[in-house]
Order: structure tokens, then sequence, then C-alpha cells
């Protein structure tokens, strides 16, 4: 489970760094993330936990893909809830997505506060905070 949680950790890390500064969270990023959750899935528990690391990441990308479609949200952080999916598990990824537009709701009113006029907010910051509370729920 170290290796899961310092995983998650880097590609937090990683993914607010670029969402901050480039204003988008880049594909290479959240292809490793996937291609990391499902090596620590099987690595882990083989095939049955290739698959559950596999439901994880299709969850993690349904959960805001609507969002997306909608324009409410980027590509990118669909994408980043893939990756912290495959490294949580279908249950832990939709307790982060629960958490996530929590997060995100109250970091866009206080941007809104802050800034009438903002457009957008960068999401990653809310992705991350709750991918990283829900894993540390799963202990």
């Amino acid at each position: 489970m170290i290796l899961a949680q310092w995983t998650a950790l880097v590609l937090g890390a990683a993914a607010v760094f670029d969402d901050l500064r480039h204003r988008q969270v880049s594909n290479r990023l959240t292809a490793a993330g996937v291609a990391a959750g499902l090596l620590l899935g099987a690595g882990g528990a083989g095939w049955r936990g290739l698959g559950i690391a596999a439901g994880g990441a299709a969850v993690g990308f349904l959960a805001f893909l609507l969002f997306h479609l909608l324009g409410g949200m980027g590509g990118g952080d669909v994408k980043l809830m893939a990756a912290f999916g495959s490294i949580l598990g279908p249950s832990g990824i939709l307790l982060a997505a629960v958490l996530a537009a929590i997060f995100g709701g109250l970091m866009a009113a206080a941007t809104l506060l802050w800034k009438p006029r903002a457009r957008a907010i960068p999401y990653a910051p809310a992705i991350v905070a709750a991918a990283w509370l829900s894993m540390l729920g799963k202990r």
C-alpha cells in the first residue's frame, strides 16, 4: 500500500503543478498515472487487482465525463480522475469524486468572490485533495 500512496503523492503534486502553471493537466502525466495504477493493482493482487484498478479507472473517468461534455471541466481533469481511480479502485474514487465536487464548488465560490469575472478555476487541486483524503480513509 505504501507504493500506491507514494504514487498518488507524486501524481497529485505533478498534476497540481501542471494545472497551476499551464492551466491543463498533461496527457503524459495522466496516462502514466493510469499505467502505474494498473501495474500496482496487478502487482498487488494479480488479475483481480488489475480488474479492480481498471474498474476504478473507468469509474473515475465516467464520474466527471458529463461535466466535461457540458463544457464545465477540462479533459485533463477527467483523465486525472481516471488515473486516481486506477490507484484508489471504484469505491475510493467515488468518495474522491464527491469530495472533489465539494472542494471544487468551494474553490469556485471563493474565486468568484475574489475575482468576479473569472471564467474558470484550476480543478486539479480539488481532485488531488479529494483523492488523497479518500486514500487516507482506506487505511
